[in-house]
Protein backbone atom coordinates (compact mmCIF):
# COMPACT_ATOMS: atom_id res chain seq x y z
CA UNK A 1 0.00 0.00 0.00
CA UNK A 2 1.59 3.60 -1.48
CA UNK A 3 2.03 6.13 1.16
CA UNK A 4 -0.25 8.14 -0.25
CA UNK A 5 -3.20 5.83 0.12
CA UNK A 6 -2.26 5.25 3.79
CA UNK A 7 -2.69 8.62 4.62
CA UNK A 8 -5.88 9.03 2.49
CA UNK A 9 -6.93 6.56 4.66
CA UNK A 10 -6.14 8.25 7.59
CA UNK A 11 -7.79 11.14 6.88
CA UNK A 12 -10.91 9.83 6.44
CA UNK A 13 -10.74 7.83 9.40
CA UNK A 14 -11.32 11.73 10.89
CA UNK A 15 -8.39 11.64 13.82
CA UNK A 16 -8.91 14.37 15.94
CA UNK A 17 -5.32 15.34 14.67
CA UNK A 18 -2.44 14.56 12.23
CA UNK A 19 1.17 15.63 11.73
CA UNK A 20 1.73 19.37 9.80
CA UNK A 21 4.10 16.87 7.29
CA UNK A 22 1.52 14.53 6.68
CA UNK A 23 -0.80 17.14 5.32
CA UNK A 24 2.15 18.54 3.40
CA UNK A 25 3.20 15.34 1.71
CA UNK A 26 -0.95 14.87 0.72
CA UNK A 27 -1.73 18.65 -0.33
CA UNK A 28 1.69 18.14 -2.58
CA UNK A 29 0.36 15.20 -4.03
CA UNK A 30 -2.70 16.36 -5.41
CA UNK A 31 -1.23 19.37 -6.74
CA UNK A 32 -0.68 21.84 -4.19
CA UNK A 33 1.96 23.78 -3.60
CA UNK A 34 3.22 26.64 -0.89
CA UNK A 35 2.00 29.86 -1.86
CA UNK A 36 2.96 31.79 1.28
CA UNK A 37 3.86 31.36 5.39
CA UNK A 38 2.95 34.23 7.65
CA UNK A 39 3.28 33.17 11.16
CA UNK A 40 2.28 30.08 11.94
CA UNK A 41 -0.20 29.89 8.92
CA UNK A 42 0.74 28.01 5.32
CA UNK A 43 -1.37 29.01 2.38
CA UNK A 44 -1.44 26.59 -0.69
CA UNK A 45 -2.91 26.59 -3.93
CA UNK A 46 -3.56 24.51 -6.45
CA UNK A 47 -3.43 25.11 -10.68
CA UNK A 48 -7.22 25.65 -10.47
CA UNK A 49 -6.98 28.23 -7.78
CA UNK A 50 -8.50 26.27 -4.94
CA UNK A 51 -6.60 27.85 -1.74
CA UNK A 52 -6.46 26.07 2.41
CA UNK A 53 -4.54 27.47 4.96
CA UNK A 54 -3.45 25.63 7.39
CA UNK A 55 -1.76 26.26 10.54
CA UNK A 56 1.78 24.98 12.18
CA UNK A 57 2.56 25.38 15.48
CA UNK A 58 5.71 24.23 16.90
CA UNK A 59 5.27 20.36 16.71
CA UNK A 60 1.68 20.82 17.59
CA UNK A 61 -0.33 18.20 15.35
CA UNK A 62 -2.78 19.68 13.01
CA UNK A 63 -6.70 20.13 13.87
CA UNK A 64 -9.11 17.58 12.79
CA UNK A 65 -11.37 20.94 11.28
CA UNK A 66 -8.21 21.56 9.04
CA UNK A 67 -8.35 17.68 8.27
CA UNK A 68 -12.09 17.62 7.91
CA UNK A 69 -11.44 20.89 5.28
CA UNK A 70 -8.96 19.11 3.25
CA UNK A 71 -11.23 15.59 2.78
CA UNK A 72 -13.87 18.05 1.36
CA UNK A 73 -11.24 20.27 -0.59
CA UNK A 74 -9.55 16.91 -2.28
CA UNK A 75 -13.16 14.81 -2.28
CA UNK A 76 -11.17 12.25 -0.53
CA UNK A 77 -14.16 10.43 -0.15
CA UNK A 78 -14.62 9.35 -3.85
CA UNK A 79 -10.30 9.15 -4.39
CA UNK A 80 -8.66 5.84 -5.12
CA UNK A 81 -5.08 5.53 -6.13
CA UNK A 82 -5.98 4.20 -9.65
CA UNK A 83 -7.22 7.45 -10.94
CA UNK A 84 -5.15 10.18 -9.57
CA UNK A 85 -3.09 10.52 -12.68
CA UNK A 86 -6.69 11.14 -14.90
CA UNK A 87 -8.09 13.17 -11.91
CA UNK A 88 -4.92 15.34 -12.45
CA UNK A 89 -5.50 15.61 -16.37
CA UNK A 90 -9.01 16.31 -16.61
CA UNK A 91 -8.43 19.25 -14.08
Amino acid sequence: MSKLKKLVEQFLNQPPEVRFEDVLYILTAFGFEEKRSKGSHHSFRDSAGRTITVPKKGGQKVKGVYVQQIVELLNLEEWSDENTESEEQAD
